[in-house]
């Protein structure tokens, strides 16, 4: 066992998932502005740090995705952040993309960028406390997309970051996420999915990275947000084990899904079902941002002094994800 895979399992196991709060400062402000919040970063602090502080990061988060302003602020204990979050027993981490631009050459897809200087930046952000890290690529489907151009080129950046990333003895994310965005079937998600991933490992091997130190961040097999063929959570469960197990090598320890447009609830339950049906060895969780965090700061938006009703329903949410990951959650649970 590798360090960087014990760093996976401690993330990963006994139900523990990734609270991905690294939502950039334009993100986190339409979230704000979106329930009446004026957003500073003494408020986008203040949020963060009353989830940080609860109950719940103690046995269902495993992990937190950090962004670069909050990895670097002190919290009111005058714990850095880091600090705060190890101090819960959940492992520090740090997105490190800088965002997707336009694809020169098929400019209706996004090409993640951030490479350059990615190795000093690393650098810092593992003395700051972080010891895992998450690079997010995007494709979309259409008739002719995601492009073999879109899925070489990201699947080439997502390889390099993360043999950056292991270079530097953290544990890197990968998350090539097929948008739920069109109205195409769940038949088309898988198709495209499994392509958009197998690339990801082919580049991943030819780049050395160790694959028992990485986790897979993938979405669901969903159809289209926009589609009028809706599946039941049994077959978006079993089309998703088959994308996974056709498509993921054997020694990758652990899958954290990304919620992508979900429901709270709708990203529960699918979580759950796949673990029900789950005939392989991956480790299958959550790294959910929105799937965790909405229904909190709903709640919190309404008196942001109000720390522990917010943490209340923050530690609901995140108890339900993490009975999820081991197939234990039912719609009796949720209603309590």
């Amino acid at each position: 066992m590798t360090e960087l895979n014990n760093i996976v399992l401690k993330i990963l196991s006994n139900g523990k998932g990734v609270l991905a709060a690294d939502e950039s400062t334009g993100t986190m402000t339409k979230r704000l502005s979106a329930v009446n919040v004026e957003s500073t970063p003494e408020n986008r602090l203040l949020f963060r740090e009353t989830l940080f502080l609860s109950e719940s990061m103690k046995k269902c988060i495993g992990g937190v995705i950090l962004y670069d302003e909050t990895i670097k602020q002190k919290s009111k204990s005058t714990k850095t952040i880091p600090e705060l979050i190890l101090s819960s027993g959940a492992v520090p981490g740090i997105k490190v993309d800088t965002g997707a631009k336009d694809l020169a050459g098929s400019p209706e897809e996004k090409i993640t960028e951030g490479l350059d200087g990615l190795r000093e930046r690393l650098k810092e952000y593992y003395k700051l406390g972080a010891r895992f890290t998450k690079w997010r690529g995007v494709y979309i489907i259409s008739d002719k997309y995601p492009s073999k151009l879109s899925i070489h080129s990201n699947a080439h950046a997502l390889a390099r970051y993360s043999s950056l990333v292991q270079e530097c003895g953290m544990v890197p994310i990968v998350e090539p996420e097929v948008l739920m965005d069109g109205n195409h079937s769940a038949e088309d998600c898988l198709i495209k999915t499994s392509e958009v991933i197998k690339k990801c490992f082919e580049e991943l091997n030819n780049n050395n990275v160790d694959l028992t130190g990485v986790i897979l961040k993938p979405n669901m097999i969903l159809p289209g947000s926009g589609s009028n063929k809706k599946i039941s959570g049994e077959e978006i469960a079993k089309l998703t084990l088959k994308c996974l197990k056709n498509s993921v090598p054997k020694e990758v320890p652990g899958i954290a899904f990304l919620s992508g447009g979900q429901t709270e609830i709708e990203a529960t339950e699918n979580l759950n079902l796949i673990n029900k049906y789950n005939d392989t060895n991956f480790i299958m969780s959550y790294s959910y941002g929105r799937a965790l965090q909405q229904s909190a700061i709903k709640f919190w938006s309404k008196d942001i002094k109000n720390t522990k009703g917010t943490q209340e329903i923050f530690n609901h949410r995140a108890n339900m994800c993490s009975l999820a990951a081991q197939g234990k959650w039912s719609k009796e649970l949720e209603a309590k």
